[in-house]
């Protein structure tokens, strides 16, 4: 019978809290970086026998990925990304009582030595490729942001040189020649293909999505496991509602937890600003939320994550969007 090397990972946004069991009778427990260089050091302690690994994590957060897909490369190496849920079912049965990173690599562990594995599909190239387009044109738009910031503030300064400022120009001119480039690639790679290209199209059918917003959007939700569910996406794109209560003196209001894809937030928050002024069925919504007292921020928020719950629906059924969906029955 061939004997496999069991691994549960706890993936964070700095440690990978991991638990792994060699088959000698001894669970070995450590923490590594996730980072580029940690994954690599994770991978060479994971193959260092000759035993096959069978490696399991969370489909959660946005830490997951590339870890996820370094793990997948390595030879000797598969891995399982489940659903949470399931993972938590799991624990509940096992009557754990305590939830800390060690305990969740802990019953991740167990899970996969208990449980039938089903080996994780990545993401295609193709839409990885442009998940990798998306996020260097976001770059850049970051840095032409800070260089424009910057040429408002130097006239202010009588010590700025003139050569200083015309350098900025030059920056910021170039940057713009290398979005428009970068863009125009995003939008050819996304004819190219068949589902990013329907998915594409069907974003476009709401007002308030623009192309460069669609290309960040499909890039994003694109990568993520097709098990996920649309309040998951809510979850990933960090814009879940967050309730803080102490006893019953300290109730705070409710806040977006903003625990998750900032990319994915920035790109649906205009199209849900101008989706609530124009689109017709969302405005109606959006006017709803706030007869009932919400505040235009808080009823803004609400749009972005009932847009996604949409957007969920249009991808899974490849339909344009359905108006008729929206209504103040949540918020």
């Amino acid at each position: 019978m061939k004997k496999f090397l069991l691994c549960g990972i706890d993936v964070g946004s700095k440690e990978l809290v991991v638990a792994i069991d060699p088959g000698r009778g001894k669970v070995w427990e450590g923490v590594f970086p996730n980072t580029a260089a940690g994954h690599g050091t994770l991978v060479r302690r994971l193959t260092r026998t000759r035993n096959l690994a069978r490696v399991r994590v969370e489909a959660t957060g946005i830490y997951l990925l590339d870890l996820a897909l370094a793990l997948e490369r390595a030879d000797g190496i598969a891995v399982m990304v489940a659903n949470p849920r399931a993972t938590r079912d799991f624990a509940r049965a096992q009557l754990r009582r305590s939830k800390t990173d060690r305990t969740d690599a802990a019953s991740l562990l167990a899970f996969v030595r208990r449980m039938d594995f089903a080996a994780w599909t990545p993401p295609r190239s193709a839409i990885l490729a442009l998940r990798a387009l998306s996020r260097r044109i976001q770059a850049l738009l970051v840095t032409r942001a800070q260089e424009k910031n910057r040429l408002h503030a130097d006239p202010v300064t009588e010590a700025t040189p003139a050569a200083i400022r015309e350098s900025i120009e030059r920056h910021v001119e170039a940057i713009d020649t290398e979005i428009d480039t970068l863009t125009a690639a995003a939008l050819e790679h996304v004819r190219r293909d068949a589902l990013l290209r329907t998915r594409f199209d069907h974003l476009l059918s709401i007002k308030g999505i623009a192309e460069a917003n669609a290309v960040t959007i499909v890039a994003e939700l694109s990568v993520l496991p097709a098990d996920m569910s649309a309040r998951q996406w809510v979850a990933h794109a960090g814009i879940d509602p967050r309730h803080h209560e102490s006893g019953t003196s300290a109730q705070a209001p409710g806040r977006v937890s903003k625990v998750g894809n900032r990319r994915l937030r920035a790109a649906s928050f205009l199209p849900a600003m101008v989706a609530a002024q124009y689109e017709l069925r969302i405005r109606a919504y959006y006017q709803q939320l706030l007869a009932r007292g919400k505040k235009p921020m808080q009823a803004l928020v609400a749009v972005m994550r009932k847009l996604l719950h949409a957007i969920y629906g249009m991808f899974l059924h490849e339909a344009d969007l359905d108006g008729s969906k929206f209504s103040a029955g949540e918020a």
